[in-house]
């Protein structure tokens, strides 16, 4: 028995898992995509659904000897192109959820690791391809561990978190940030406005609205989404801040530099930008409400 030969149970086993959670929260893999910011927003859904139907169909066709080349085939190309969107997110400094085994608790962001994860999937796959079809026999179960086993200690590395990176350069304070259809403050509130940026597919954003609804004691706070508005909606009533103001554009990331949410942008009240910067904890978004403090504009929010 090759060690090529071993290779696809370990891809149905991986395969398996990661149709099974796309599929359980498909919105949430199509805004994975979407952070990629490789595709226009109207083309994330059918990519989302085409690339969960190119998993399954790989997976069936690598059980039985005869189509196994077949499946090995697709399965490659979708590692491939991955991989591929993974190596672009890193070289423009993107910080993107990778959607790899679709609604996982934790956001798992496109790093190095997940790079070095697919392309050993992508090698496992043209393994594959290139070798002889063989019925299922016991023996391959133990190399096809150890590739699994391989795959887990790749996932499991833990590198240290990296600083909060500076801010677009076209959000930079003394800059503009733009907006659709922005809320126009009330007369004579000249609080400063915190426009947090979240999705509702974004298991970080979850969790950072109560931090974000508790800076609303000191600040104008407006939640702003990409996605379409009745989802998320229903998710803010889901997590009691629907009474916080919300702005829908779909265009805010790509016209304001911003990788993907949970991102916070904090404003006066003529729109000039105070400070920005990612807000995926409440101590980072309590150092952008600092930042703003130091200038008498706004306190810290309430621990979450």
């Amino acid at each position: 028995m090759s060690m090529s030969a071993a290779a696809y149970p370990a891809l149905i086993g991986v395969l398996v898992v990661a149709v099974v959670g796309k599929v359980r929260d498909v919105r949430r893999f199509a805004a994975s995509i979407g952070g990629y910011r490789v595709l226009p927003g109207r083309l994330t859904g059918p990519a989302a659904v085409a690339a969960i139907a190119a998993e399954l169909a790989a997976v069936v066709l690598l059980v039985p000897p005869d189509t196994r080349r077949w499946g090995g085939l697709v399965a490659a190309v979708v590692f491939a192109v991955f991989l591929v969107a993974m190596v672009s997110v890193l070289r423009r400094g993107l910080r993107v959820d990778c959607g790899c085994f679709g609604s996982a608790k934790r956001t798992n962001l496109v790093s190095r690791r997940t790079v070095a994860r697919t392309s050993v999937l992508l090698l496992l796959a043209v393994m594959t391809v290139v070798s002889a079809p063989a019925a299922f026999s016991v023996a391959q179960l133990g190399l096809s561990a150890f590739y699994l086993c391989l795959l887990a200690a790749i996932s499991r590395r833990r590198r240290p978190v990296p600083p909060e990176s500076p801010p677009p350069a076209g959000l930079r304070p003394g800059a503009r940030f733009r907006v659709a259809a922005a809320p126009v403050p009330r007369a004579g509130d000249t609080r400063p406005t915190l426009y947090a940026l979240i999705s509702p597919s974004c298991g970080t954003c979850t969790a950072m609205l109560r931090a974000f609804a508790a800076a609303a004691a000191n600040a104008r706070v407006v939640m702003v989404s990409a996605a379409e508005e009745r989802p998320v909606r229903e998710h803010l009533a889901a997590h009691g801040v629907a009474d916080l103001p919300l702005v829908i554009d779909p265009d805010v990331y790509e016209v304001n530099d911003i990788a993907w949410p949970p991102f916070a942008v904090i404003t006066d009240a003529q729109g000039t930008v105070l400070a920005a910067g990612g807000a995926d904890t409440p101590q980072r978004l309590n150092t952008l409400l600092r930042v703003t403090s130091y200038r008498g504009r706004v306190s810290p929010a309430a621990p979450a």
